[in-house]
């Protein structure tokens, strides 16, 4: 296996449309469905990545600001971000279009966390994820915030641990 590979090797595009028995009493897209969606399409971008079976770790805030109507086509878009020793940071863009309105706009974002795991479910090392476009970068340079936030909610970090969040804590460096 690579040591290193380019995040754009990892890209996935997911497509479906809003059908009724996927809507609530309102006739929009309902939450878990999405998420359920977005589950998917991550995960086929760290197993892309890892080239190993991937278990879903953490899904962070994912916020519905736009409802998605029933008939619309939903694109899902995800890439990796960064991979750490075993773990997967993924990013998601999900779009909604009305077709016959000639309308699209994006409706969410999400980043998923995914761990690479053998075939006796123990994590496994992954490749190092290579950032190669503005946009890659930056969300390269913004996982490890992300990962120590992540670790630090679920307790199993220190927030004094969390080098990339200490501005965020009020922690600051001993000055002696």
């Amino acid at each position: 296996m690579p040591k290193q590979k380019p995040v754009k090797l990892s890209e996935v595009i997911m497509t479906e449309m809003v059908l009724p028995n996927d809507t609530n009493t309102l006739h929009n897209l309902m939450g878990g469905k999405l998420m359920h969606w977005m589950d998917i399409v991550a995960a086929i971008a760290a197993q892309k990545h890892s080239n190993r079976i991937v278990v879903t770790a953490s899904a962070d805030s994912i916020s519905f600001k736009h409802p998605i109507a029933l008939g619309n086509v939903v694109t899902l878009k995800a890439k990796v971000t960064r991979a750490f020793n075993s773990s997967i940071e993924v990013f998601i863009e999900v779009w909604a279009e009305d077709i016959p309105a000639n309308k699209k706009i994006l409706t969410h974002r999400a980043f998923f966390t995914f761990v690479a795991v053998d075939q006796n479910g123990r994590p496994i090392e992954v490749p190092e994820a290579i950032a190669e476009t503005a946009e890659e970068i930056e969300l390269y340079e913004g996982a490890l915030r992300r990962r120590q936030l992540r670790l630090v909610l679920a307790k199993r970090m220190d927030p004094k641990d969390a080098v990339e969040l200490k501005s965020i804590f009020g922690f600051e460096e001993n000055k002696a």
